[in-house]
């Protein structure tokens, strides 16, 4: 058989400089959020599924070596990031507005309806998600690409090569959605903290004291009235003096 129908080997090319500082670190102040445990278990996933798809190239399994950096693979990476993130986010939410609505002495009712309810969540991580649209094309350019190269033979090398360079293209898609993320963070910390600062200016209304002081100062007015003589006395207090006070 010529050298030239033989199929390339698939080796699979060192994503850790691609990934950048998902794996060195970004050096951001973590305000409010901490981001380094997802940080890192984001960048695992991809090195531990490269080094996966090594061992699977060793044993020339083409198929299964393409599988292991797909598409799907990259996706549930960011995605299980994106949740972790968002999740976070709306307990730490939660929380405060708590906080604030029973340091002003907020009603159980009305702190109730502070608590995000799931449509919330998911606009939440809707919003940080979406900052990662730049990789979705390099994702579905891997799996075009791995297709081609699963039979690329000597000929045919720079298939192999494009598949190489696309999964780094990856690795530094994810770098820069990472860093997006930390910036809508940024963002997302404005948003609520707005809310929060809403909160902490309620004060309880005052409208339901007004309007009781106002009765009982009219009934006082009335009674004044009628014990000095101004006001005819009806029937009836005279019976409830009677009852009360016996005379």
């Amino acid at each position: 058989m010529s050298n030239t129908n033989l199929l390339l080997p698939l080796r699979v090319p060192e994503l850790g400089p691609s990934l950048g500082k998902l794996v060195s670190g970004t050096e951001r102040p973590t305000h409010w959020i901490p981001l380094d445990t997802v940080r890192y278990r984001l960048a695992t996933r991809i090195i531990e599924a490269a080094g996966e798809a090594r061992r699977l190239a060793a044993g020339n399994e083409r198929s299964a070596v393409l599988a292991a950096l797909d598409h799907a693979v990259w996706q549930a990476a960011w995605d299980e990031a994106v949740t972790s993130v968002a999740e976070t986010v709306a307990e730490r939410v939660s929380t405060h507005l708590e906080s604030e609505a029973r340091a002003v002495k907020m009603d159980k009712r009305r702190r109730a309806k502070l608590q995000l309810d799931q449509p919330t969540k998911r606009a939440i991580a809707a919003r940080l998600g979406s900052v990662g649209a730049g990789l979705l094309p390099v994702l579905d350019a891997i799996d075009v690409r791995a297709a081609a190269a699963l039979e690329a033979t000597a000929l045919e090398r720079g298939a192999v090569e494009e598949w190489q360079e696309t999964l780094k293209l990856a690795a530094r898609r994810l770098e820069a959605g990472w860093l997006a993320l930390e910036q809508a963070l940024d963002r997302e910390n404005s948003r609520w903290r707005s809310v929060a600062d809403e909160v902490a200016r309620w004060r309880k209304p005052m409208w339901p004291v007004a309007v009781v002081g106002a009765v009982l100062l009219a009934i006082a007015v009335w009674l004044g009235l009628v014990f000095g003589g101004y006001v005819e006395s009806p029937h009836w207090l005279s019976y409830v003096w009677v009852r009360v006070f016996g005379r």
